[in-house]
């Protein structure tokens, strides 16, 4: 065997310890089940602390358009005239007037306004719901991910700790002269492209850590992993509800159908009162005139409103009138993307129930025991070094591509629950 033969497996054979020290699972572990991240995400997280302040924002300025406006005083003295000079004032000399008047919103514009409001708190909250609801999705997909890839993660780590054990064997055998170099070197090589794998897997889970901890608000160290108590055969079994069921389900639970549903009422309540503005206000009050009246010390009664003669609101109210054609659009719209989406996900789910059947997963235990035979059995020599590679590969894809199935299947469950707005097939 030349040196460049010799020389990759004696670097795979150095990089082996420092491969399993960096696959190995973290120390500090915080198993945290749905429940009870759901609980610290909601008491925890910086957007929605930031959407609460947006709903009590709004709920002020409904208690601030249910104020009457404040009265208004005006005066007027005299500084100077020929009589009496400066600030001149006595029996004969100097004159005093004032007013004080309040204005009367007529049509009902304060009680409209009050509306307008509670229409935007409405929104604001409905606002506050989905960002609740798509955060929530955004936590779950990512626990989620992060016990898919665990589960990716212990394929590999399984079949390494057999191999290790393999491989300790044939280093055995190999002083003994039972063994070529270059099988040696081939399972070595085998178990090195595995961890190499793995090391793969590992990075993805740093990203998922980072979001989940972004989204609890989590600032140390430990390894989030998250705990599911679903039950896979029942998921493969488990009825849809009919897309009509979904569809009203997700009418009633949906925060952004019910934006749509707020901004059109918005809409038209903001018609009412656009028209409501066409009728003039009135401003009513009483004034003192100590001398400059046809009379001393006059009190009178002082009324004023505008003529609607140039501008009666018009382009307001026709502004108003497109704008609930438009949100009545935009809701119809919503509505039907709704259906369709909740299809969609219907139509996903029952097709990975029909792939991850209940003949997959004795057939996966069944594959489980088949390797262990085949170690076994190459062990004895009954197999070749390339049989037991070829099956070993093999071994690794299926169950990779078995998880991928059951993952397809849980990930669509766990979009149907986002767009039907609530769990219609719980994880937990």
């Amino acid at each position: 065997m030349n040196v460049r033969s010799w020389y990759l497996p004696c670097i795979m054979a150095l990089m082996m310890p420092a491969l399993r020290c960096f696959a190995s699972p973290p120390v500090d572990t915080m198993r945290i089940t749905v429940e009870e991240s759901e609980k610290i995400f909601l008491q925890n997280n910086l957007s929605l602390l930031a959407a609460k302040y947006n709903i009590d924002a709004n709920r002020a300025l409904i208690r601030q358009a249910k104020l009457w406006n404040n009265p208004v005083i005006s005066t007027d003295q005299n500084i100077y005239d020929r009589q009496g000079g400066f600030f001149k004032h006595s029996a004969t000399n100097g004159n005093v007037y004032a007013q004080i008047t309040q204005l009367i919103k007529t049509a009902g514009k304060r009680s409209k306004e009050v509306q307008l409001a509670a229409d935007n708190t409405s929104i604001s909250t409905s606002q506050f719901d989905d960002l609740v609801r798509t955060l929530r999705y955004a936590l779950i997909s990512d626990l989620y991910e992060i016990e898919h890839q665990l589960k990716i993660k212990r394929v590999y780590d399984e079949e390494i700790n057999e191999l290790q054990t393999l491989v300790t064997g044939m280093d055995e055998e190999l002083k003994a002269g039972n063994i070529s170099v270059k099988d040696n070197m081939r399972i070595k090589a085998l178990m090195f492209s595995l961890q190499n794998e793995l090391i793969n897997v590992d990075a993805q889970l740093i990203p998922l850590q980072s979001e989940v901890k972004l989204l609890l608000q989590n600032a140390d160290s430990s390894f989030i992993l998250p705990v599911f108590h679903y039950y896979l055969p029942d998921l493969i079994k488990k009825e849809i509800p009919s897309k009509q069921a979904l569809v009203q389900i997700a009418e009633a639970n949906r925060s952004d159908i019910q934006i749509a549903h707020s901004q059109l009422d918005y809409a038209h309540d903001n018609f009412i009162y656009q028209k409501a503005l066409a009728k003039p206000d009135i401003n009513i009050g009483t004034e003192y005139d100590q001398r400059s009246s046809y009379a001393p010390d006059y009190v009178g009664l002082a009324v004023s409103f505008p003529l609607n003669i140039f501008n009666r609101n018009r382009g307001n109210i026709a502004s108003a009138q497109y704008n609930i054609k438009q949100q009545q659009t935009l809701y119809d719209e919503n509505v039907l993307q709704i259906e369709n989406d909740i299809s969609s996900s219907v139509a996903k789910i029952k097709f990975f129930q029909s792939v991850n059947n209940l003949q997959q997963l004795d057939f996966s235990q069944q594959y489980d025991s088949v390797f262990q035979n085949m170690l076994k059995s190459y062990k004895q020599r009954q197999v070749s070094l390339l049989e037991f590679i070829d099956f070993t590969d093999a071994y690794k894809d299926v169950k990779l591509k078995l998880l991928d199935q059951h993952s397809s299947l849980i990930k669509a469950i766990i979009e149907l629950n986002y767009l039907a707005g609530k769990d219609v097939i719980n994880l937990n």
